[in-house]
């Protein structure tokens, strides 16, 4: 017997939220999409390929509100790895809007234009009761693997970003980050619930159109990684007013502080809030958040945690430790491992922490982002800050070649080499002789706009 989700039902019972299609205006209910897809009454394992249109939310409703446990997958994916991933896991249903054919699956009568397969194997992926959503990451060696998520933990996170964040009935979000990204889950969960107008666009902050949906229905908050920000600031966003922005937040992965002190003076000058936000995919999205009237005295701060959550620090290691019902119950690298969800009562995040006098919480560094140099050990992601901070907020990104040399990457052809050295060597007297340098084209992101670290690595040390 199919049992109604709880995010499903609080999403439901929402009456001042409108699902938007900004090319053509049609505006959707939750209720109009209810039952809206002709699905299965079972559980099972569903993959959901999803980009940010209208059709990607309706798909993603429907099956919420079913006993299907949903991968979360970017439909860029290439095509081979979809069919290797769907051929490990033989999900039960496929919705991909980029394939008009799926190996050993056949188009179904779901709805109508929607590309939702069905598998034509007989033996379905059995799923942990518990289990509801999937979310893909990669971990220190790149291979491939699924965050496990709960009911509860996308519920309890979802209510305990509303706690903090300003978000109104009558607001009007884009879904500007990917809805297959954590952040992206988190930005659509929360203002679904709490929230007014979704408008479900694929434009990006790079292309015309977003900034004409901006000004067409009048964004009230946008949301963004460190990369966003970053390119917000060279194509002049902090050179205009946006009457409409009430708030804006910042999360998956540190933001270099001169380009938050920048957009911090700005948000207070132009009465918006800025929320500098900290998370992990294990967390369901979000562990802390700095208050917008502490970020420029707290610069760089992940604040304080959560409603519901705790931090402390390993007194041995200084890493990092949360605490809260939104604790993910493990990895699922294989189908078997679907069988299972082991709730840990300690998240251990793997960055390493310090606390101020007042209580707020700083990333000095990734546990796994520290070499030796003769003997010396290095905090790579504070190289990065130290250079980043001298060069007025150019990025670098720091590789570690053993214990031998430390490769400094970066894409600015003015930077002057024998600089970075000197800096190095005055700062954290790092020797000119243990210091490459490296001229990029590009630095590579992955999906989600996070520095693509393994890549690079082994672009680098070829």
């Amino acid at each position: 017997m199919e049992n109604i989700s709880r995010l499903y039902e609080l999403i439901l019972s929402n009456s001042n939220l409108r699902y938007i299609d900004p090319l053509t205006g049609i505006s959707r209910t939750p209720k109009d999409f209810h039952e809206s897809l002709a699905i299965d009454k079972t559980s099972g394992l569903v993959f959901l390929y999803l980009d940010n249109q209208l059709k990607s939310v309706e798909v993603l409703l429907n099956f919420l509100r079913s006993d299907f446990t949903i991968a979360l997958l970017s439909p860029a994916l290439n095509e081979d790895y979809k069919t290797n991933l769907e051929q490990h896991y033989q999900p039960y249903y496929v919705y991909d809007p980029l394939r008009a054919v799926i190996a050993g699956c056949f188009s179904t009568d779901a709805g109508p234009e929607h590309q939702l397969f069905k598998q034509t194997a007989t033996v379905k992926t059995q799923v942990h009761a518990q289990i509801k959503l999937l979310i893909n990451t990669s971990g220190s060696t790149g291979s491939p693997k699924f965050v496990k998520l709960s009911e509860q933990n996308i519920v309890s996170n979802a209510l305990s970003i509303i706690d903090y964040l300003p978000i109104h009935p009558a607001d009007v979000t884009p879904l500007n980050l990917p809805l297959y990204y954590s952040y992206g889950f988190s930005v659509f969960t929360s203002n679904s619930l709490a929230g007014g107008s979704i408008i479900c666009t694929n434009s990006t902050i790079m292309e015309k159109e977003f900034w004409n949906e901006l000004e067409q229905f009048q964004y009230t908050s946008l949301a963004g990684v460190p990369y966003v920000y970053e390119l917000l600031k060279r194509i002049g966003f902090l050179e205009k007013k946006y009457p409409s922005l009430r708030y804006l937040t910042q999360a998956g992965g540190r933001l270099n502080d001169s380009i938050l002190a920048v957009f911090g003076q700005y948000a207070v000058d132009h009465k918006i809030a800025f929320f500098s936000m900290y998370g992990q995919t294990e967390a369901t999205a979000r562990i802390s958040y700095l208050p917008p009237e502490y970020l420029l005295d707290k610069l760089g701060s992940i604040g304080k945690p959560i409603k519901e959550g705790k931090l402390d620090i390993d007194p041995e290691s200084g890493e990092l430790r949360y605490y809260g019902p939104n604790i993910y119950g493990g990895y699922a690298t294989k189908a078997e491992d679907l069988l299972m969800y082991q709730q840990e009562s300690v998240l251990h995040t793997g960055d390493i922490a310090r606390t101020d006098g007042d209580g707020f919480f700083y990333i000095t560094g990734r546990s796994k982002r520290f070499i030796k140099l003769f003997g010396v050990r290095i905090n790579l992601d504070e190289i990065e800050q130290i250079l980043s901070e001298q060069f007025d907020g150019i990025r670098f990104i720091c590789i570690a070649e053993e214990d031998k040399h430390i490769i400094i990457a970066y894409t600015d052809a003015g930077i002057d080499e024998k600089a970075v050295r000197q800096l190095l060597y005055e700062q954290v007297k790092i020797h000119p002789a243990c210091v490459k340098t490296k001229l990029l084209d590009s630095i590579p992101l992955t999906l989600n706009g996070k520095v693509d670290y393994i890549t690079l690595k082994d672009g680098l040390l070829v």
